[in-house]
């Protein structure tokens, strides 16, 4: 898996935009959660700080850009399909990772009917979106190479341009690396590894990390 964008702000310290369309006010927040409890969780940190509206409606995408297994929304009492859905496709389709937003509107006495609280909601959102700081998310793989002393100072040589690093060394008859690198580079530098030892150097994944460490 590549690597995405995420949103850089967390749970605790959202990024918040606001409109007041037709006197309601549209209060959104967005933060990074990497996955569906995180953001249930996050949901329910504004819904408490926000008890006293009208509305709050949400929508996550907890996995990598357009991904739909990690999805969730909620019109939170408004008509149905005119808020929860209509977020989550703007969501769905802003190339941004783990991200979750909450939209909660305070009625300012004038009804916006259904095509207005579907583009309310999601101006909402791509207002939000728009001045949003990101972060990179990297899905990390780890090795164990197992190499002999001869070949260790190649393999070690390797490692910058894979940006691989050493989580833990033993050295008995042959070294044995526990590496982190960037799931996206693992196949080639393992290839990397093969040639500088000419065959000699044994590579093997351990796990992936799809939260990036």
């Amino acid at each position: 898996m590549a690597r995405y964008p995420i949103p850089a702000a967390g749970p605790d310290r959202p990024h918040c935009t606001e409109l007041l369309i037709r006197r309601s006010r549209f209060l959104a927040q967005c933060a990074h959660t990497p996955g569906p409890e995180a953001a249930r969780a996050f949901v329910e940190s504004i819904r408490r700080a926000n008890a006293d509206a009208t509305h709050n409606c949400w929508a996550y995408a907890a996995g990598a850009p357009g991904h739909t297994a990690r999805i969730g929304s909620s019109d939170d009492g408004e008509p149905h399909g005119t808020a929860g859905r209509p977020m989550l496709q703007v969501l769905l389709h802003c190339g941004i990772g783990e991200i979750c937003v909450v939209v909660t509107r305070w009625f300012g006495g004038v009804k916006l009917g259904t095509g207005g609280l579907v583009r309310a909601y999601q101006d909402s959102v791509r207002e939000n979106l728009t001045g949003l700081a990101l972060a990179e998310q990297v899905p990390l793989s780890r090795l164990e190479c197992t190499v002999s002393y001869a070949h260790l100072d190649a393999l070690r040589r390797l490692l910058p341009a894979f940006e691989a690093k050493i989580a833990d060394e033993d050295y008995q008859a042959e070294a044995r690396l526990r590496l982190s690198l960037p799931e996206e580079q693992a196949a080639a530098f393992c290839r990397a590894v093969a040639g500088a030892s000419n065959g000699a150097a044994l590579c093997r994944v351990l796990e992936t990390d799809a939260d990036g460490g």
